[in-house]
Parts: C-alpha cells; sequence; structure tokens
C-alpha cells in the first residue's frame, strides 16, 4: 500500500509535467495506451476496490471471512491490513493498521475532488490543496 499510494501521487506530479502527449502501455501488454493521469486513476480505482463491495456483495480485503462478509454487524465495518494477497486482495498480516491503508480514504476523496484538466492548469500541488482544505 505505501509503495503504490507514492506511485500514485508521483504519476499525477509528472503528469502536471508532462500533460496528455505522453502516453504508456497501462496494463503491460494490453496495447492500450494511457496518459499518467490515467494510469494513477487506474492504480488508484485498484487500491480502492480491496475495499468496495463487488456484484455479490463481498468485499475482497475480507476474503473467506464469511463474518465480515454477512453479519449485518461486521459487513460494514472493513479492516485495514498491514498488506493484502497480490491474487484475491484478502487481508493479510495486522488488521489494524490505518496508517497507510486508511490513507485509501485520500485516494477516494482525490478520484473525486482532482481534475486532470485542473491539475495542468494550475499545477499538482495548488490542485492538491483543495483535498486538504475539503476536509
Amino acid at each position: 500500500m505505501p509503495v503504490n499510494q507514492l506511485l500514485i501521487h508521483s504519476l499525477r506530479k509528472m503528469y502536471s509535467y508532462h500533460g496528455d502527449d505522453f502516453v504508456i502501455e497501462c496494463p503491460t501488454g494490453s496495447g492500450k495506451k494511457m496518459n499518467l493521469w490515467q494510469v494513477a486513476d487506474e492504480l488508484a480505482r485498484r487500491l480502492v476496490s480491496i475495499f468496495v463491495r463487488d456484484d455479490q456483495q463481498r468485499r475482497p480485503v475480507h476474503g473467506g471471512a464469511t463474518k465480515f462478509q454477512t453479519d449485518p454487524h461486521w459487513r460494514d465495518l472493513p479492516l485495514f491490513y498491514e498488506y493484502f494477497h497480490g491474487d484475491n486482495g484478502t487481508g493479510v498480516g495486522a488488521s489494524h493498521q490505518t496508517g497507510w491503508t486508511g490513507h485509501v480514504a485520500w485516494l477516494i476523496k482525490s478520484r473525486e475532488v482532482l481534475k486532470p484538466e485542473d491539475v495542468l492548469e494550475k499545477g499538482h500541488d495548488a490542485v492538491a490543496l483543495r483535498i486538504v482544505r475539503s476536509y
């Protein structure tokens, strides 16, 4: 989670310098080209999706823990784990890591507040302050 957070922030900041013209293949081997903002947004979407319910109303973070997936007293209380299984998103390690993992709230908010056109016009840091001020 920490490395992904830093990568997303860096890609967004680099987008403010390179703009829409600099594109890379994402995901690798797909043939699909994205600018750095779109790559950062895709990474953020993937991280956020660990905590969001899927079509079957299950959160990947809870894995096979039936109590956390179905019990009405627990299903709306996602835990912030130390790290996550790379294939299915199940939380692994300590379940009280509200530091870096809790930063997923910033990713959710930033995907709503930060707009690529504003970043190109005003710069990344100026626009990112909106997130801090909106709390």
